[in-house]
């Protein structure tokens, strides 16, 4: 049996990652949060995600920074 995707899903709003995360996980996924790039980037040390789900704006550093960080240190798979 192949482990369920994971997704590692960043929102500074604490409402929005958990209803997220709860309707992903109901959905068969492994869901992982993050509140800011810097937890993010913390996360990534321990594990891989599958896909990271990204707030384009959060306070501080901005989701675009965040997803610039992510193409050029990661080899997660780009939408654009």
């Amino acid at each position: 049996m192949d482990p369920a995707p994971h997704i590692a899903l960043v929102d500074d709003h604490r409402d929005i990652r958990d209803l997220v995360s709860k309707y992903l996980g109901q959905h068969g996924y492994r869901v992982s949060v993050a509140e800011s790039g810097a937890a993010l980037r913390r996360l990534l040390e321990r594990s891989a995600p599958d896909l990271v789900v990204l707030d384009i704006m959060m306070p501080g550093e901005d989701g675009l920074s965040v997803c610039r960080h992510l193409r050029s240190t990661t080899n997660l798979p780009s939408s654009s």
